[in-house]
């Protein structure tokens, strides 16, 4: 199956990045979406690979996978299909940042410059809610996305869930998945699911 990506509107005009800054990608916009993921900024294994969570301790796909029922250790462009197949969308709070390391931590805050999820969330009235992967995407989306959305986007559902990340491996694979499953579930029901076998 072949996903597109849908570009969100760019910012106009961005300030120009140095050339120490780091960039995340373009956003995965299934054709007609109804949740947004947002994180943060891609890690380097991420940044490296040019994929969404790509380092294998990072607990996005197996979660996704369980939640909307694919296999998670599937080829990218197989677990991109899934997203758009449920009308997920998937991107980052931060177009770039200086950041040494993958720590959301050690972002340097004056450094940071968003990405148009404003606009995204503008164009996107289908949209019904925006899940924050950890506390720092939620912050971000907070200082530098909010005042920038029109009125009538304002009541939006905005969820901090807990962080994928290998960096936050404190709390159970099991109350993620429970924490993680009732957010989507409560905007995506019903989602596609495979057929179960004939008994």
């Amino acid at each position: 199956m072949t996903v597109q990506h849908h570009f969100a509107p760019a910012i106009a005009m961005p300030r120009p990045a140095p050339s120490d800054m780091l960039h995340s990608f373009a956003p995965l916009l299934p054709p007609q979406p109804r949740l947004l993921i947002l994180g943060s900024m891609p890690g380097v294994a991420s940044l490296q690979a040019r994929q969404y969570y790509a380092h294998p301790r990072n607990l996005f796909w197996r979660l996704l996978g369980d939640i909307l029922q694919f296999d998670p250790t599937q080829p990218y462009p197989q677990r991109l299909a899934a997203l758009t197949t449920a009308s997920v969308a998937l991107w980052d709070v931060l177009r770039c940042c200086q950041r040494p390391g993958s720590s959301d931590q050690a972002i340097v805050m004056a450094s940071a410059q968003a990405n148009a999820v404003a606009e995204l969330l503008t164009s996107q009235p289908g949209i019904t809610g925006v899940l924050c992967n950890g506390a720092t995407a939620k912050r971000l989306f907070e200082r530098l996305i909010r005042p920038d959305l029109p009125p009538e986007r304002l009541n939006l559902g905005v969820l901090q869930l807990p962080s994928t990340s290998p960096a936050h491996a404190s709390m159970p694979y099991t109350a993620k998945l429970a924490c993680w499953r009732a957010a989507l579930e409560s905007h995506l029901r019903p989602y596609p699911r495979p057929t179960p076998p004939a008994t």
